[in-house]
């Protein structure tokens, strides 16, 4: 869930000699901690890939390793929970990597009188996601912190995961003439978390897109499609993928805004709060980068899974300026889609 496998669940901005909060980090300020202090502190071959899992070779074998912190604030929301969203967050990191999805582990902080009730559901929600998912927890650790120092629960989940031979899903293959496909509609996560943290009614109540997307990475991985890059658009939204992936390949990309699937609901919900739904997060949603000749079979391989019925081809990467991401709108004029200097919503994962 993240620009690069040190993954970075709460950015914070660099302001002379301290880190302050911002509203939930992401965009610009992610990038500029990850290239001013991360990859400085820790930079070596595997974590200058910048994806969401490392890939490493070990005794012969191609895995993948990932790792992230849950916060979301509230725990429970329309479509999901921190216990799911951890499970499945962890398991779509693996396979934005290529990778079939094996083994995780769970860290609990718990704060000092947190409901044992409240943890059981928790917990029964990781194992039924975990099950759903085909993967194990096989290892963890439970902390407990003074009361008013936790805000109730934080999970940390790692996971592993095999990466096929001759698969090679990673940003820097990212070329001009790519297409760009996303699995279904966008910001559902975000605005599903809003409604909830602000007591909101919509006439159309927003379900989280909370879920795994494995199985609709493994689709165009077996399905012979040459997969140059896979992404999940959480923190940041599509907007924040986009650049991502412009920055690092060294490319520009261009998004059609009629070809973007966005649920009226979430639309209208964004007109109310004042959001960019481009920028609002998505928890079950994968971003595909694939040859242009491969797009319109990657696109009915998509369809074939119920998790990918609302799956299109938004856009396609161009030779440069190298960084630069531009939104065609349907009035025909172009929209710069840049990063943000902070998310739009705080604590969403």
């Amino acid at each position: 869930m993240s620009d690069s496998a040190f993954d970075l669940s709460c950015p914070l901005p660099l302001r002379h000699d301290t880190i302050q909060m911002a509203h939930g980090g992401g965009g610009r300020i992610m990038r500029e901690l990850l290239e001013q202090l991360m990859l400085p502190a820790f930079g070596n071959a595997v974590l200058d890939a910048r994806h969401d899992a490392a890939v490493l070779t070990l005794g012969g074998a191609r895995v993948a390793f990932t790792t992230d912190t849950f916060v979301v604030q509230p725990r429970f929301f329309p479509g999901g929970d921190i216990g799911e969203l951890a499970i499945y967050g962890t398991v779509n990191d693996l396979a934005m990597g290529g990778a079939t999805p094996q083994f995780l582990s769970c860290a609990l902080i718990l704060e000092e009188s947190f409901p044992i009730e409240e943890l059981r559901r928790v917990l029964a929600s990781m194992r039924a996601a975990a099950d759903r998912c085909g993967v194990a927890i096989v290892t963890g650790d439970t902390k407990v912190v003074d009361k008013g120092h936790g805000d109730g629960l934080f999970i940390n989940t790692a996971g592993i995961g095999l990466v096929p031979e001759g698969v090679d899903v990673a940003p820097r293959r990212v070329m001009p003439g790519d297409a760009v496909l996303v699995s279904g509609d966008l910001g559902r996560h975000g605005v599903a978390v809003m409604s909830v943290r602000e007591g909101l009614a919509f006439e159309v109540p927003v379900q989280s897109d909370c879920g795994p997307v494995h199985h609709l990475a493994a689709a165009l991985i077996h399905g012979g499609i040459d997969v140059h890059c896979l992404r999940d658009p959480t923190r940041g939204g599509l907007a924040s993928v986009l650049n991502e992936i412009a920055t690092d390949a060294k490319v520009a990309i261009e998004a059609v805004e009629r070809d973007i699937p966005v649920d009226e609901g979430v639309a209208a919900a964004c007109e109310i709060l004042g959001l960019d739904p481009y920028y609002v997060a998505c928890e079950g949603r994968m971003v595909a980068f694939v040859p242009v000749g491969q797009a319109e079979q990657a696109l009915a391989l998509l369809r074939t899974l119920p998790e990918g019925r609302g799956a299109a081809i938004i856009g396609q990467v161009k030779e440069g300026p190298a960084g630069a991401v531009m939104l065609r709108t349907r009035m025909g004029t172009q929209r710069l889609l840049d990063l943000l200097s902070g998310e739009q919503l705080p604590r969403i994962c």
